[in-house]
């Protein structure tokens, strides 16, 4: 009876199958990545997997097991130096399947297999897009909470203070226009004082012109006066003469 055997035989006698994944697994060692079957990728991942976590114990007993099933001296001196070397601190998941597509002739499923550590172009865009990752566990959503409730308390408790200083703000500006409101009411009075005098200057201004004008017509008044005065003193001694003459002749 054959309880519990579900690998995937692949169509061959045990012999034959075990043959063609150790021919597969030196293959891979050798070459770090093949191309194969979707089949029978899966199996030799199955097969190749312990034999790659049994290198990191570098021992005689390690390589003569591994040797058991790769059959294959430069494939076992490959593994225990080079890529041992390089899935030390990877803890299983050596292989990588990537799928292909379906094969011309008979519609295979084809795939790619292939070591992580050896595949250069991914590892470069990982390094490149690595971000912080962080183990979640059951208390995490209890924590979450906490720190949420935490942040709004600091939020109600820094509202008060904002609240309060923009109440000092706003008294600080009205005691500021209430003092500036005296010094411009003072200024407009005295400016109002210094426009009256002037207003008051501007008649005497005024009141004093025509007082020059007057003055100076009466001036042009008198002077005709005093030119007259000589031509009449000059027409009375005539006139004297000629009287004195008129009494000679009578």
């Amino acid at each position: 009876m054959r309880h519990k055997k579900s690998f995937n035989h692949l169509g061959r006698k045990p012999a034959h199958r075990k043959a063609m994944l150790s021919n597969m697994g030196c293959s891979l060692i050798k070459h770090k990545r093949i191309e194969t079957t979707t089949a029978k990728a899966k199996a030799l991942k199955r097969y190749i997997e312990p034999l790659i976590t049994r290198s990191k114990d570098d021992s005689t007993h390690a390589r003569r097991v591994v040797f058991s099933y790769l059959q294959d001296k430069e494939t076992v001196s490959v593994l225990f130096r080079d890529v041992a070397a390089k899935v030390g601190d990877r803890p299983g998941g050596y292989t990588r399947i990537i799928k292909l597509g379906h094969r011309l002739g008979d519609n295979a499923d084809m795939c790619i297999i292939e070591l992580v550590d050896f595949n250069e172009t991914m590892l470069a865009e990982k390094a490149a897009t690595k971000k912080s990752t962080s183990r979640r566990r059951r208390g995490s959503k209890r924590k979450t909470e906490a720190v949420a409730e935490e942040q709004q308390a600091v939020v109600k408790e820094e509202t008060p203070v904002a609240a309060t200083e923009e109440l000092e703000a706003s008294e600080e500006l009205e005691a500021s226009v209430e003092e500036d409101k005296p010094k411009e009411v003072s200024e407009a009075k005295n400016e109002e004082v210094s426009e009256e005098p002037a207003a008051k200057e501007q008649p005497v201004a005024a009141v004093d012109a025509p007082a020059e004008q007057v003055e100076a017509s009466a001036e042009e008044v008198e002077a005709p006066a005093e030119e007259k005065q000589p031509e009449d003193l000059s027409e009375a001694k005539n006139d004297d003469k000629a009287e004195e003459e008129s009494d000679k002749k009578d």
